[in-house]
């Protein structure tokens, strides 16, 4: 089957130019197929600069990447026809980190979500259009007459943001990117966005690519994890392989850092880099390696390929080089199928 989306050995770097500093590797070397059947959640978690942002502008395709290809349905997304290149907009839609930035304040709830309904033909009339939007609403948990008519300014944080999963969910798209969708609301919230999200991919099979800081909450929703460090994967694989058992040195640094609940068992420190590793230039080599305490010579060198660790897992890190089944090209290939989880029940 012809994924959807396909991020295809994709590359971006920016500046470098004449009298500019050196060039920044944003991507490197990224691939990735997204399918719609069955549907799924993807998390990509990370630092900030990562590349997290910078993964979801370019699989929307707003940025185009420097080197390799984004496919819709195996074709070029930047030599999509006129119509093909609608359908795109169409079946790929984005939720926003804020969602205040998103909104017209002179515009009514209605509106903002009636216009995407309006754009993509979704109803052929008012009444069906009105019917479109409403479904959209309850989906996410609002109620229609209690938020329809009302300005931005008049709705809570968490309403305003699942107002805005309600108007992706509205056109009827195949894949929504979320960038940090609950980084905004306070944790009474973040449950219901989240339970949100899950909707569409259980009942509307919508699959999901959700972008976040917080492995907490990636493990809770995600069914795969992908695990981001200036611009590479660092290991990615089922989410209950990954979170609970990291082991690319990066990933366990994310895990010892989640608060734990009982306060006898305090965070767990940064182990201080190999004297190797102190050597490390952060622009050669591992890009973790003046980070890690296992840093090795090759290290220094080069950038680890993705060793398949095993099924369903793999790891940019020399430690596995040995034991690894195989080199990963493409980190779909490990990933799970979808697993129904409970957002509300960790939160």
């Amino acid at each position: 089957m012809t994924a959807i989306l396909e991020a295809r050995n994709i590359s971006k770097q920016f500046g470098g130019g004449l009298f500019q500093p050196p060039p920044l590797q944003a991507l490197s070397q990224f691939s990735m197929r997204i399918e719609t059947d069955p549907p799924s959640i993807t998390a990509v978690v990370g630092e900030s600069g990562s590349g997290k942002t910078t993964l979801a502008q370019i699989l929307l395709g707003v940025l185009p990447p420097s080197t390799g290809d984004l496919l819709y349905y195996g074709n070029p997304v930047a030599e999509l026809s006129k119509n093909e290149h609608w359908r795109f907009l169409r079946d790929v839609q984005m939720i926003l980190q804020d969602p205040y930035e998103s909104y017209n304040p002179f515009y009514r709830v209605d509106h903002i979500l009636r216009v995407g309904v309006r754009r993509f033909g979704i109803a052929n009339n008012r009444a069906e259009e009105q019917k479109v939007i409403e479904e959209a609403l309850e989906a996410v948990g609002l109620r229609p007459e209690e938020t329809l008519g009302r300005y931005p300014h008049q709705l809570s944080g968490g309403q305003r943001q699942r107002v805005m999963v309600a108007r992706a969910l509205a056109v009827r798209p195949k894949v929504i990117i979320a960038d940090e969708p609950v980084s905004m609301v306070d944790a009474s919230l973040r449950a219901t966005i989240l339970d949100s999200l899950q909707t569409l991919t259980r009942d509307y099979g919508v699959s999901v690519i959700y972008i976040t800081h917080d492995l907490t909450t990636a493990y809770q929703i995600g069914d795969n994890v992908l695990v981001m460090y200036r611009g590479i994967v660092a290991e990615a694989g089922d989410a209950e392989l990954v979170v609970p058992d990291p082991i690319h040195p990066y990933t366990q640094l994310l895990v010892g850092s989640i608060p734990r609940p009982d306060p006898r068992k305090p965070w767990l420190e940064e182990q201080q880099p190999s004297e190797i590793g102190r050597n490390a230039d952060p622009n050669k080599g591992c890009k973790f390696a003046d980070r890690c305490p296992h840093a090795m010579e090759i290290c220094l060198e080069e950038q680890p390929p993705s060793y398949q660790v095993d099924a369903h897992r793999v790891a940019a890190c020399y430690l596995y080089r040995d034991s690894a089944q195989t080199e990963a090209t493409d980190f779909s290939d490990v990933f799970v199928e979808p697993k129904v989880k409970q957002a509300s029940e960790a939160v």
